[in-house]
């Protein structure tokens, strides 16, 4: 995939990896079309960066996605990559009864995994009349192994994967390429709770998905996703236990 000169659509890049991704694209002479729910804080990210179109945009609902996708077809009929990068996560311990776990698995699933179908079905006729393009889907390494801090999260990634996963087959065919982001314990706002600032930094994330857009490297396994990865294919239970090594310690700080 090309990496210059795209019309690049970054649903959720006001923050973190999203913005990280906004600034090496567009330096990269693209110009990105990028989403917020907050107009404040979308005109606040993008202050300063050029080749930049902000749209104030709620992914998780539907007469919003109906909106943009009519406003991209009218404004933007060259678009040729969605970025989805929107997410919700909620720290919680499944055992917690005080928890509605399913108020939290319901808006996590919207926004982290039936949000983005809906949004890709809606854009994929702009993408498929392009000469190439590509769906990039931002996943994480709960996707393959969960943690005991973000259960219905990591249940919610994993769905994610394998949508991407069927989306891409289902796509082989077309000039649409499908892409998975996967990143590990990145040191942003949204990881905080979670001890984010023991992670890695969200420009090493921006990094390493540039070079492998490069090079079509379709499942794109970043930092320790790639150890988890090779772990969960020798053990499942060792890639399990390494993953909530500090599960005991956590569940007792909660209870």
């Amino acid at each position: 995939m090309k990496t210059s000169q795209n019309t690049v659509l970054i649903i959720g890049g006001t923050a973190g990896i999203g913005l990280e991704i906004v600034k090496q694209l567009t330096a990269l002479n693209n110009h990105v079309i990028v989403t917020g729910r907050n107009k404040e804080r979308l005109d606040s990210a993008l202050a300063g960066l050029e080749n930049v179109t902000a749209i104030q945009f709620d992914v998780s609902k539907a007469g919003e996605v109906d909106q943009l996708a009519e406003q991209i077809g009218k404004n933007f009929p060259h678009l040729n990559m969605v970025v989805n990068n929107a997410g919700r996560a909620i720290v919680y311990n499944l055992a917690d009864n005080n928890q509605d776990a399913f108020a939290n698995a319901e808006d996590e699933i919207l926004t982290n995994y039936l949000s983005i179908i809906r949004i890709n079905q809606k854009l994929l006729p702009i993408l498929k009349a392009q000469s190439e393009s590509a769906i990039v889907n931002v996943s994480s390494v709960v996707a393959y192994v969960p943690g005991i801090t973000l259960p219905t999260y990591a249940a919610s990634k994993a769905a994610l994967h394998s949508y991407t996963t069927s989306l891409r087959l289902s796509l082989e065919d077309s000039s649409v390429k499908v892409f998975e982001l996967m990143p590990p314990l990145v040191d942003t706002e949204f990881s905080k709770e979670i001890g984010g600032h023991n992670g890695i930094k969200p420009s090493v994330v921006a990094d390493e998905f540039i070079a492998a857009l490069a090079k079509d490297e379709f499942e794109i396994r970043v930092g320790d996703t790639a150890k988890i990865y090779e772990l969960f294919r020798q053990s499942p239970l060792d890639a399990l236990n390494v993953m909530n090594a500090n599960r005991k310690a956590w569940v007792e700080s909660v209870n």
